[in-house]
């Protein structure tokens, strides 16, 4: 079954089969001039105030990324000594801690790559020449196919410097691996220029189709047609040119030399090479944007996953991210397996394949690495707090807020936006706390609702609250909300509903499927605006039973 993994994907990978997966693509987090791995941005375009930043310390070099150095060195082989001798050169640096992360993780993804697949690993030329060297070493030169050059973004102003406007693909693959060439619509210049004429069937251009000196004579090819004989003979037997003359295919000029009609929609188009311009990257206003800061366009993944895999076969993202490429490999009929080690990454994740798809959890695909009870979240609270707090808000649909490990957040971990048909937006605030709760944690939630002047606080508690947190809770009042339904043959009819202004969930009853008491009418239930909504993917087949996508 398709899975979706929640963890370190060196440590998730170990547990995959060898040489079980087709295609591999990932896109690694790493760029030394920003922060590359802010997820989120508002509508707007501008970046919230309040970011997520999913692997802030992830590229530094501390005893995680030694622990890994070590190890690797401790293999042995090719890879050992290309990163001994990384760290000869780069020190203890950020590109060294990169480095030194990357080998472990490509190490196990060439495991589980089957020998006749293939790997593409999407990096930007701060590091692409030492990922090459690399690959390499994990891979094998031999093994090299191509470097892809994509163009991001238009030419902008760099400071002192060519503007840098691309992206680079170390595209490898083994011997007898699968590849399914890609065709682009030829060039609106080419075609002026060399299709120059028209009948009814469409855009044509003429073809010789007499043999030239150069190809020397072949029996079989040497006869007289309709009073034409070649000096050097047919491209074609008599019968298949006699068939082109009846089809209306061929064209005699006024010397009676006969031309073949090659039509523009019979062709495949021009072949995709490696440097594409033709995929533009996402604007804020495109309708696949999840406001994911590193989103890579569907088109991309799309490309590259039809190129080189077949229907059926196993797609694997160590890095997924929002979900592109899992998204993509869904709707192109393949099999997938997706890795992040992010809770947020898992739950966008999820949400995409949702709204885009129709996939649901346990049903279509199952979630690895997620608490699925109560001793497993106190686990993960013991583990990792951050953690456990970005794991609890997916329960409720909530988006972060603040920087991860900041403390930035004036008090508040999630917050949630909904609404009722057309009506305003409304807005819940979550607080998250994994250790003890007591009544002061009302008091500020309480607090910073009054603050915020939001309509709805919500603690997530993994200890039961008191009874001095139920009274406080009690004590805040009540959200009344104003809704109205439209009937069919009457008049609009006005109604209200009351829910507690402060709520308190414990862990246990998210997982027995609890949920906060929201606005709802017969007719509606809260839209939710927290994360963006992905589009409907849509699958048909022509008629060889070739998938296309609109």
């Amino acid at each position: 079954m398709n899975t979706l993994y929640y963890g370190d994907n060196r440590d998730i990978l170990r547990k995959l089969e060898d040489e079980s997966v087709d295609l591999i693509y990932l896109d690694p987090p790493f760029n030394s001039n920003q922060n590359y791995n802010v997820l989120f941005s508002e509508k707007s375009g501008e970046k919230s105030a309040a970011q997520i930043t999913a692997f802030e310390d992830t590229w530094e070099w501390n005893p995680e990324s030694r622990r890994w150095f070590d190890l690797v060195l401790q293999s042995g082989g090719k890879v050992a000594d290309l990163l001994d001798a990384y760290y000869r050169f780069l020190g203890t640096s950020t590109m060294m801690a990169y480095l030194a992360n990357m080998a472990p993780c490509l190490i196990e993804l060439k495991r589980v790559l089957k020998s006749t697949g293939s790997i593409y690993l999407h990096c930007d030329p701060t590091a692409s020449h030492y990922l090459k060297n690399l690959m390499d070493a994990v891979f094998g030169p031999a093994c090299y196919r191509n470097e892809i050059i994509w163009k991001r973004t238009s030419s902008h102003n760099d400071s002192k410097k060519w503007p840098s406007i691309h992206d680079t693909l170390l595209y490898y693959a083994g011997k007898g691996h699968t590849w399914n060439p890609i065709y682009l619509d030829h060039d609106p210049e080419y075609v002026r220029k060399f299709y120059r004429y028209e009948d009814e069937r469409g855009r044509y251009r003429l073809h010789e189709i007499i043999r030239t000196a150069s190809m020397g004579p072949r029996p079989n090819l040497a006869y007289e047609y309709k009073g034409y004989t070649p000096e050097w003979g047919w491209r074609m037997i008599k019968q298949k040119v006699k068939a082109l003359d009846k089809e209306g295919r061929l064209e005699w000029s006024g010397s009676g030399r006969p031309y073949l009609k090659r039509y523009l929609n019979e062709q495949e188009g021009t072949l995709a090479s490696s440097i594409w311009t033709d995929i533009p990257p996402l604007s804020g206003q495109a309708a696949e944007r999840l406001g994911f800061q590193t989103q890579k366009p569907e088109a991309l993944l799309e490309r590259i996953i039809s190129a080189s895999s077949n229907h059926g076969d196993v797609v694997l993202d160590p890095f997924c991210g929002c979900g592109t490429a899992v998204a993509v490999a869904q709707k192109l009929d393949r099999k997938w397996i997706g890795i992040d080690i992010t809770h947020l990454a898992v739950k966008l994740t999820k949400r995409r394949l949702l709204d885009s798809n129709g996939l649901k959890e346990k049903k279509d695909y199952r979630v690895e690495g997620e608490p699925t009870d109560l001793e497993g979240a106190k686990a993960l609270a013991e583990q990792d707090k951050f953690r456990f707090q970005e794991w609890a808000l997916g329960q409720v649909d909530a988006r972060p807020v603040g920087g991860v490990k900041r403390g930035a957040d004036g008090g508040i971990d999630g917050k949630r936006r909904f609404r009722i048909g057309t009506e305003e937006y409304m807005t819940m605030l979550i607080s998250v706390k994994g250790g003890g709760v007591g009544v002061k944690d009302i008091r500020e939630l309480r607090a910073i609702l009054d603050r915020e002047k939001a309509d709805i606080g919500l603690l997530i508690t993994l200890e039961p609250p008191t009874r001095p947190m139920k009274t406080e809770a009690a004590d805040a009042g009540h959200y009344e909300y104003f809704w109205r339904e439209k009937h069919l043959k009457s008049v609009d009819k006005k109604a209200r509903s009351y829910h507690p202004r402060i709520q308190i969930l414990t862990i246990k009853e998210l997982l027995e499927g609890k949920k906060p008491d929201l606005p709802v009418t017969a007719f509606h239930n809260a839209t939710d605006d927290t994360f963006q909504t992905a589009p409907k993917s849509k699958k048909k087949t022509n008629g060889n039973g070739e998938l296309h996508l609109d």
